[in-house]
């Protein structure tokens, strides 16, 4: 796939035979070497072992995150949002900058790798696009009263002596039954490599999560317990700070957790009106933006041909 020259964020494809294609999402396919290339791309940049094992178990996960990529360059292009090269660059730029690497630097670490440049140009493109199809189509109905803050504040305050916690999260959704063995597989295999220390959390979050937060290695900032899923409340408790939790699953799917820190409540933790005004817009646009893409996919004509 050539990614020069996202007009309208909408990816060309060359195909040299249709028996390449492994998937269509509308009217836009996803080839065999699409998956690949991908699969290559986060088994380097994740530190994980290329053998046949961790590729078959990153197969179904690769290619659910390809369709919603698809879907979400379609939305920007029927919202006439344009992706440039240029943007692109700046995104490669920033990756590079976070590898203490200049973008020449970082493209000829990409080269040397193995890994296809373009992939990675499509995987900044479509997280350029989906940020702004929310700036333009969900950022907009987003509203925080006064009374929301209040009700907030008053809520911590309740609450002053508790604990909070600081948690980062990978979310591993399992969209269909046929592959909840494999994600399960998945997850186990990343808590073990993460906690030999193979693979960063960070990382694991960037790559696979579906959390809120996966792009800032999956950290959902300080929480307090009754926000917590009721589910979830003992595995947290029972973590030490920097421990990394056994996968939890759900109705919806495979939860990683790292506990990052914990504190007491106090005055002095207490957010300013304007903190909890944007904490409180961000989870409202994380439900909403989530909202909008699982009604775009079931929406969607999504064949999947392997």
């Amino acid at each position: 796939m050539m990614a020069a020259g996202l007009m309208g964020a909408a990816v060309p494809f060359v195909l040299a035979n249709s028996e390449g294609i492994v998937a269509v999402v509308n009217e836009d396919p996803i080839t065999r070497s699409d998956v690949e290339d991908r699969i290559t791309l986060i088994i380097r940049s994740s530190g994980m072992p290329d053998n046949a094992e961790m590729r078959g178990r990153l197969r179904p996960q690769i290619m659910d995150d390809l369709i919603e990529e698809q879907l979400k360059l379609q939305e920007a292009k029927r919202l006439n949002i344009e992706v440039t090269q240029e943007m692109i660059d700046q995104g490669l730029g920033q990756l590079a900058q976070q590898n203490n690497a200049t973008p020449e630097q970082f493209r000829e670490m990409i080269g040397r790798s193995g890994i296809n440049i373009n992939t990675m140009y499509r995987q900044i493109g479509a997280q350029m696009a989906w940020g702004q199809v929310i700036q333009k189509a969900i950022r907009p109905r987003i509203t925080v009263t006064e009374a929301d803050v209040e009700d907030g504040m008053a809520r911590l305050r309740a609450n002053l002596g508790k604990t909070e916690y600081r948690i980062a999260e990978v979310f591993l959704p399992v969209d269909d039954p046929a592959d909840a063995g494999n994600i399960q597989m998945l997850a186990t295999k990343l808590v073990q490599d993460m906690k030999a220390g193979k693979v960063p959390f960070f990382r694991v979050a960037q790559q696979f999560s579906k959390a809120a937060g996966a792009a800032e290695g999956g950290d959902l900032g300080w929480m307090q317990e009754d926000q917590l899923e009721t589910a979830i409340r003992p595995v947290i408790a029972a973590l030490e700070e920097k421990q990394i939790s056994e996968p939890v699953k759900d109705a919806a799917g495979y939860h990683i957790y790292q506990l990052l820190a914990k504190r007491a409540i106090t005055e002095d933790t207490m957010p300013s009106n304007e903190g909890m005004t944007s904490t409180i817009g961000t989870q409202r646009m994380e439900r909403m933006q989530r909202r909008h893409f699982q009604d775009l996919k079931a929406q969607a004509f999504i064949e999947n041909r392997v």
